[in-house]
């Protein structure tokens, strides 16, 4: 069997065993706690999962936010909450991968948790304002390299997996920018259209289209492979940088979450990925599937942490 799954097949057997407990059912609204504002990429795929997996659960699905600190508010409070399977952590970003390389946290992402389950992969845009000062990538580390300081770029806070694209980008290109960090995709998308910053990273559905419309231009793909919605936009390898970052979200519970209920989540969750709200989701926002089980998300989030701590100590 694939090791990823061990664990999950094992807590099924259990369950099925006879002369156990049936399996666990909530009896209280589930909430799914959002470390980042409405509107932008993390807030918008979990209110699109809590409709997807409305009818497969018996309480309504609550979506909370509670922004800040680059998620690391949220990931703090659900760290420390009863394990019992009412709150959830919308994790597998920035409070889970790339806050800790850059700092230490209140909380442990590899041992405050236990994943439930990865929802997706989802690609991250380098973006500029239609009409800026620039339509490349070359063009702003040239810029950079002129007058260090000077090319401004928007993120969703410092350590953000946002902030890490241009803190990757920047020591691979050896220039300066100056970085503008906010509470999150949708207030640094209002700072790019403002014109209060040059530059920003931001997930194709906190777009809103805007990129197909014209009203703000796409430099990068920061994944490895471009987005089939934004086909003409080239990834930063095909010109010329050695560097592939995404975001990933998933469900993440306190530790200690007992074997009964991680099954039973997860496999609601499961099947709701399956539901047209779902599936529709991800087709309209160009958002990559990326299912995986809970000990696969969770390797997925230590590798993306230990790779961004080796860049950083270089």
């Amino acid at each position: 069997m694939n090791p990823r799954r061990a664990l999950l097949a094992a807590a099924s057997g259990l369950l099925a065993a006879p002369g156990l407990a049936r399996a666990w059912e909530p009896a209280r609204p589930v909430q799914l706690i959002i470390g980042f504002p409405p509107g932008g990429g993390t807030d918008l795929q979990a209110r699109a999962l809590a409709e997807a997996a409305a009818r497969h659960f018996p309480v309504p699905l609550i979506a909370l936010n509670r922004p800040g600190a680059g998620g690391a508010i949220a990931a703090q409070q659900v760290a420390g909450m009863a394990p019992d399977g009412l709150n959830l952590l919308v994790g597998g970003g920035s409070e889970s991968t790339s806050l800790p390389a850059f700092r230490d946290l209140p909380y442990d992402p590899k041992r405050s948790f236990r994943a439930v389950i990865r929802m997706t992969r989802q690609p991250l845009l380098i973006v500029a304002k239609r009409g800026g000062r620039y339509e490349t990538v070359a063009q702003f580390i040239d810029a950079a390299k002129r007058a260090p300081g000077t090319v401004s770029h928007a993120s969703s806070g410092i350590g953000s997996i946002y902030h890490a694209v241009f803190v990757l980008l920047t020591n691979k290109a050896g220039v300066e920018m100056l970085h503008v960090p906010f509470s999150g995709g949708a207030p640094s998308l209002q700072a790019l259209l403002a014109g209060t910053v040059d530059l920003a990273v931001l997930a194709p559905e906190e777009t809103g289209g805007m990129v197909q419309s014209g009203e703000i231009r796409a430099l990068a793909v920061c994944s490895a492979d471009r987005i089939p919605i934004l086909p003409q936009v080239p990834t930063l390898r095909e010109q010329g940088w050695d560097l592939v970052i995404e975001n990933m979200k998933g469900l993440n519970a306190p530790a200690g979450l007992p074997d009964e209920i991680y099954v039973s989540l997860h496999d609601r969750f499961r099947r709701a990925m399956n539901e047209p709200a779902w599936t529709g989701f991800l087709e309209r926002t160009g958002t990559f599937p990326g299912y995986l089980d809970g000990p696969g998300y969770q390797a997925a989030t230590d590798a993306v942490i230990d790779a961004l701590r080796a860049a950083l100590r270089k």
